[in-house]
């Protein structure tokens, strides 16, 4: 293997948690308004982190990454953070 495959491996097995982060951070700035307090890079960024430990995760579990699980628990975590981050700044404003 060499090291471009190494590189395209791991922005193919990044991308869906990036590009997903990036759809619910929009979809949140879209549903909830403008009220959060954390700016809109912020949010996205800890989607995509949250989201990024979900797909190492289910790597590590199912010993193969793309399961579905894997992908419906992505789904669950970064939809769950950023409503989390949405409603609890909200509140406190």
């Amino acid at each position: 293997m060499t090291w471009d495959d190494v590189f395209w491996h791991l922005v193919n097995f990044a991308l869906p948690a990036l590009v997903l982060s990036l759809g619910i951070t929009a979809w949140g700035t879209l549903q909830f308004g403008r009220q959060s307090q954390i700016k809109w890079f912020w949010r996205w960024l800890l989607n995509a982190v949250g989201g990024l430990a979900v797909l190492l995760g289910g790597l590590v579990l199912t010993d193969n990454d793309g399961k579905m699980a894997t992908y419906g628990a992505l789904v669950l975590v970064c939809a769950t953070l950023e409503w989390a981050l949405q409603m609890g700044f909200k509140r406190r404003g």
